[in-house]
């Protein structure tokens, strides 16, 4: 596993995509640990690299994702997790309405440096 940030942590990115729809929910990232405990439970959990700790997916919030299958790309640097979500939401963050968005919910502008909030 590629060795990235500050802290060492040796891990892998990871695509999370709707097994269904095939819509790229997040990117995140793995470690060992992760890894085999996703592959035990069938639930996604990553390592998060700003926490620097096992982060089970849903654990807090009740939205976990359900794992349905793991690939490997072709170099062999990246997994793509299949997943079916659970419960309210994706995202742990709300709008201003208290519902759970999409996580990418802020749009770069390409011209300038600011983010536009597309679910405020």
């Amino acid at each position: 596993m590629a060795t990235i940030g500050a802290r060492g942590a040796e891990v892998i990115p990871v695509a999370v995509q709707h097994a269904d729809s095939r819509e790229v929910i997040l990117v995140a990232y793995a470690n060992r640990e992760a890894l085999q405990r996703s592959r035990r439970t069938r639930i996604a959990t990553f390592w998060s690299t700003s926490r620097n700790e096992l982060w089970i997916k849903g654990e807090e919030s009740g939205n976990s994702f359900d794992l349905i299958e793991i690939r490997v790309n072709c170099e062999q640097n990246s997994l793509l997790y299949l997943v079916r979500p659970k419960g309210q939401g994706i995202c742990h963050t709300k709008n201003s309405q208290g519902m759970a968005r999409d996580c990418y919910y802020r749009r770069l502008d390409m011209d300038s440096d600011l983010l536009e909030n597309l679910d405020p």
